[in-house]
């Protein structure tokens, strides 16, 4: 891995962190809560590649856990989020257009919503890891539109930016 992308990971890494705990929003049920950690997954997902979407999944997702108070949830959120990065990245890889961006973000939200419904049946009870599904849908569907609005714009920029 060149040090060019090794950086840009560490950088968005770090902004992923630093935006996911400034909008925290508590689930009791779960004892989890919903962040814009999405958005620096699916965007590193989709610029950088599958690689670059699962480190970028994996260390923020850990981290906010740490840092914001909840360490049972480390471990699951780096293989959840690293794999929900993987997913996207690997089928926008594959398929780099509209339709392969489609599959990918559902792809990867079944992945993130899965993923952690298992882990809070593990962590809890099979009920509250079914209630966990609607609070993590919605911080799906929200990544995903805060990701389609970042990358339009940025494609746009480094569009002009290409050919001047």
């Amino acid at each position: 891995m060149k040090i060019r992308n090794l950086t840009r990971i560490a950088m968005l890494v770090a902004l992923t962190v630093a935006l996911s705990l400034i909008v925290i929003i508590p689930i009791p049920a779960t004892n989890g809560f919903v962040t814009l950690c999405e958005v620096g997954i699916y965007s590193a997902s989709l610029f950088l590649g599958p690689l670059a979407g699962f480190l970028v999944g994996a260390f923020s997702g850990g981290m906010i856990d740490l840092l914001s108070g909840y360490p049972q949830w480390m471990i699951f959120s780096f293989v959840i989020h690293g794999l929900q990065g993987l997913t996207l990245g690997f089928i926008y890889r594959k398929w780099p257009n509209f339709k392969g961006m489609l599959i990918g973000f559902t792809l990867a939200s079944l992945v993130m919503i899965t993923g952690y419904a298992l882990a809070t049946a593990l962590l809890y009870t099979w009920p509250a890891g079914i209630i966990s599904i609607p609070s993590n849908l919605v911080q799906n569907i929200f990544g995903i539109a805060v990701t389609m609005l970042l990358y339009q714009s940025l494609n746009k920029v480094f569009s002009k930016l290409q050919y001047h």
